[in-house]
């Protein structure tokens, strides 16, 4: 049984950048009420309540399958006095991350002053898709097997746009939660997770790679708010317990784990991440994450800490783990680009924890080129929003100012965006249909599907940039015909 009780006040703050799997900000401290994350050794004591009263908190959340608390206190002493009770793995104070949001008054064009506009009385946006033509063999991977509404994959992001037309038939409104306290339903107030969503299931002006799987919102984020831990691990228990078939997280984050690793690397989040993938792996489901929008070799010590160093100010000196990319038994990916076979996107994360590349896009070979040479350069006018990727956009006004929608106000819900977290949401659409096709398919044998089927780009066989390649439902349908 799982008890959800409203969070108090504010707790430490983060912001995710690009809209995308995340790298983050510096952390505000809290003012008052500070939020603390408990990880317990296994079954929670029949007197747990008690105890975190007795040391000065209050129980905000609990995740009874996996013992893990959300706790909030304004008692300076109360993580001193709370781990004094040796059923306590890890206790920390809990992380809370921001989606950093797109900016409603740039104008998306290309290097040669072009305006990238769309049509709103085209039949089709199919012609401006590469991402998603590659992905299916130019379609042709829909007349094999375009997934069943029984397949289900759970969006933990920022909610869905359920009226979306291209949306509608295959949005699970009625089955969706949201975890963010202060609010009551799963609707997109955002945009990030309608994008991740229409990328899976789209079957309109765009299509997903599944256009007849369900896609069902997990909403951890808010408009402009962000995420504690508790509720992204609630979320993936969440939608075990729902018995979902997939799981797509496109979130993660540097900064996170520069804050929240602990001496041992086994902070309470850590834990938290951790035992609730492992759950939702035994429940059978297939948890598909993003590798962040970094730049960064996820395997090169060095790199993180000079990196959290340069950008940060912190001396990290621990273990370092990414998370939730490097939290083992999910299949994490990085982003590949619509016009080289040899470099993924200039901002992807990579290293031996790629399992595979989705089609993320990026913004051009121009802009590519000048930022490889000179990263802190200002090429802005070079960018090329053609080779991002398209997908749903809520039709009516999010974010900040809610008063206008993506870009000019004119994409009629579309947009163009690029990131690992638009990489993430194809494979998890690729996982779906494999789904479909083979129910009875553990996650580990629809990861090897995944891999054993993927278009081997970059250096011959596995590498750390593409892992096994980028993924390709057409070329796994076709095998198992």
């Amino acid at each position: 049984m799982k008890k959800k009780l409203g969070v108090l006040g504010a707790c430490s703050l983060l912001t995710f950048s690009l809209l995308t799997g995340v790298s983050t900000q510096p952390a505000k401290a809290a003012e008052e009420t500070t939020h603390y994350m408990l990880a317990y050794k296994g079954k929670l004591p029949a007197n747990f309540s008690a105890t975190i009263s007795k040391a000065g908190g209050k129980v905000e959340r609990v995740v009874e399958e996996i013992g893990i608390v959300e706790v909030a206190s304004n008692d300076p002493a109360f993580l001193t006095n709370v781990k004094k009770d040796t059923n306590i793995q890890s206790a920390e104070k809990e992380l809370e991350a921001y989606l950093e949001l797109q900016d409603p008054s740039f104008t998306p064009g290309t290097p040669n002053g072009q305006k990238v506009t769309l049509d709103p009385n085209a039949a089709s946006y199919w012609d401006k898709q590469w991402d998603m033509q590659r992905l299916t063999k130019v379609g042709k991977s829909y007349e094999l097997n375009d997934g069943n509404q029984d397949t289900v994959v759970a969006v933990i992001d920022t909610g869905i746009d359920f009226s979306h037309p291209d949306l509608k038939e295959n949005a699970d409104l009625a089955g969706s939660k949201t975890f963010v306290p202060g609010t009551t339903d799963a609707w997109d107030k955002n945009g990030h997770g309608t994008h991740v969503a229409g990328s899976i299931a789209a079957d309109g002006k765009v299509k997903g790679v599944g256009p007849d799987l369900t896609v069902r919102a997990y909403r951890v984020f808010g408009a402009t708010g962000g995420a504690q831990q508790s509720w992204i691990t609630d979320a993936i228990v969440a939608a075990a317990n729902d018995g979902v078939e997939v799981i797509n997280m496109s979130i993660g984050g540097w900064r996170w784990m520069a804050h929240n690793l602990g001496e041992k690397g086994d902070s309470a989040s850590m834990v938290a991440y951790h035992r609730a993938v492992q759950y939702a792996i035994q429940k059978g489901v297939t948890v598909v994450v993003s590798s962040g929008n970094d730049s960064k070799n996820l395997n090169d010590l060095h790199d993180m800490q000079l990196y959290w160093k340069t950008t940060y100010g912190l001396d990290i000196k621990g273990p370092s783990r990414v998370a939730p990319a490097q939290v083992p038994g999910v299949i994490t990916v990085s982003s590949s680009n619509q016009w080289s076979t040899n470099n993924i996107a200039f901002y992807s994360n990579y290293g031996s924890a790629i399992d595979v590349a989705g089609p993320g896009g990026d913004n051009g070979p121009v802009y590519d080129g000048l930022y490889r040479q000179n990263p802190t350069g200002d090429y802005l006018n070079k960018r090329d929003f053609t080779y991002r990727t398209l997908s749903t956009y809520p039709t009516y006004p999010v974010g900040a100012n809610a008063t206008t929608q993506f870009s000019d106000g004119k994409w009629h819900g579309y947009s163009y965006l690029h990131g690992t977290s638009m990489a993430a949401p194809k494979v998890a659409g690729v996982a779906g249909v494999i789904k479909a096709a083979h129910p009875e398919y553990s996650p580990a044998q629809v990861a090897a599907a995944i891999r054993q089927s993927a278009i081997d780009f970059g250096k011959t066989g596995t590498d750390p940039l593409y892992g096994a390649g980028e993924a390709n439902i057409y070329n796994f349908l076709e095998s198992d015909k």
